[in-house]
């Protein structure tokens, strides 16, 4: 769900400076998008990035083909944002003239508020995204790899979540059948799965269960299955604000790959380290795109994001922990997400009436945003902390986002050898 809404098909729901732009003839080139909003972007990412590669070739003792491989993931993730930053305003393009574009809600009654915003911007970070994780291949795996298969299974299921993402934003597919897109997504990695289907039982529960680690079968498959359906909705209900469905993606990957660096830096089982390192491969992309499309998404927003990228957001997130085998650590990351979801239960599952968009009030005499008692985490920080603007909102959740990865961490230090 993106700060958006939709051009009906009623002209009296228009608004009448928009359908008497609508009447004329289209013109031949688009309006060119502001340019990418590198200011905020860039010292932000070098911050982060100074310290991932701290980590990786100096902090730790990494294998030198590890460390390879991941200098030239970074290097091949770096191409990415290059490319994505200089596509999608050619694919702003073209989405506008297929009228696939939206009006900003938290901006109505504003000018701001009539400007068509081009839709569906996730497809090009999505496309953008597969390509390099292919191309990755030639760098670091051979033919008889045993990460291969599980790899390409990861990225089918990444790709099918794209083509799905981007058929809801074009078919507008009712709430219950993107409950159920997720599943059929997750379908290529869940019959390419050759990993164990045991968990290790908590320490303080191991009496009760009667063994330390239990072997789940097909429940346990059952349980990724879930995980891949939680984490593409988690990221799509969570959203309504300029910046927020590609910054909880950038916070929540970058919260990954310094697990994941900690991880294989901590461990000396090389198994262990290939699994973690598996997980930056398809992560450092993600973030980089991600950061791509934040260039151009953070408020004022040049582009809506659409499903097609919270979809592939959440998959890409969902397979990188389970085939990581860190369940557990990523659903911590997604706290605000969890929360989101519970608040959101009643609503969702129609117990009290749920309408299309469950945004807050926006007053154009004053800038400011107002809560309503919609079940939203958006909704309830204006309840719990006053009227603010749209930017002010989405960082203070961006910041929270990041309070909740920060609590994870602690909570793995205060329990490591405790509580498993």
């Amino acid at each position: 769900m993106a700060t958006r809404r939709k051009p009906s098909s009623k002209p009296s729901e228009i608004p009448p400076e928009v359908r008497s732009e609508e009447a004329r003839p289209p013109h031949t080139d688009a309006p060119s998008l502001a340019p990418p909003k590198f200011g905020i972007i860039i010292p932000v990412a070098a911050a982060f990035f100074l310290s991932f590669f701290y980590l990786v070739f100096v902090k730790y003792r990494i294998e030198p083909d590890l460390r390879r491989s991941i200098a030239i993931n970074a290097a091949m993730s770096f191409g990415a944002f290059v490319l994505a930053v200089r596509m999608i305003p050619v694919a702003a393009r073209y989405v506008l003239r297929r009228n696939l574009y939206g009006f900003d809600i938290n901006k109505k009654g504003t000018p701001q508020g009539t400007i068509k915003v081009p839709e569906s911007l996730g497809i090009v970070i999505g496309i953008v995204y597969l390509v390099i994780a292919i191309l990755f291949q030639h760098f670091n795996f051979t033919s008889d790899s045993n990460w291969l298969v599980e790899y390409n299974a990861a990225l089918a299921s990444i790709c099918f979540m794209i083509l799905l993402g981007f058929v809801d934003d074009v078919l507008d597919v009712p709430w219950r059948a993107k409950l159920v897109l997720p599943s059929f997504a997750a379908l290529p990695l869940l019959m390419a799965y050759a990993g164990h289907t045991t968990i290790i039982i908590p320490k303080p529960l191991i009496q009760y269960v009667g063994a330390a680690v239990l072997d789940l079968g097909w429940i346990y498959k059952l349980y990724m299955g879930m995980l891949a359906v939680f984490c593409t909705n988690s990221i799509n209900i969570h959203a309504g604000l300029n910046g927020l469905e590609a910054g909880q993606t950038v916070v929540i990957s970058a919260a990954v790959l310094i697990h994941n660096v900690m991880q294989i830096g901590a461990s000396t089982d090389p198994e262990y380290q290939q699994a973690h390192a598996f997980s930056i491969y398809l992560v450092l992309p993600l973030l980089t795109t991600s950061l791509a499309l934040l260039s151009y998404n953070w408020y004022p927003s040049s582009v809506f994001v659409g499903d097609t990228y919270t979809y592939f957001a959440g998959m890409a997130l969902a397979v990188v922990g389970i085939l990581g085998h860190y369940s557990e650590t990523l659903l911590l990351f997604f706290l605000p997400q969890v929360l989101n979801f519970l608040y959101s239960c009643p609503q969702l599952f129609k117990i009290i009436p749920c309408p299309r968009h469950r945004l807050p009030r926006f007053d154009p005499q004053t800038g400011l945003l107002t809560g309503t008692k919609d079940g939203t985490l958006v909704n309830l920080f204006l309840r719990l902390f006053g009227r603010c603007t749209e930017q002010m909102l989405c960082i203070r959740l961006l910041i929270f986002q990041a309070l909740s990865c920060l609590l994870c961490f602690w909570l793995r230090h205060v329990l490591a050898g405790w509580y498993k």
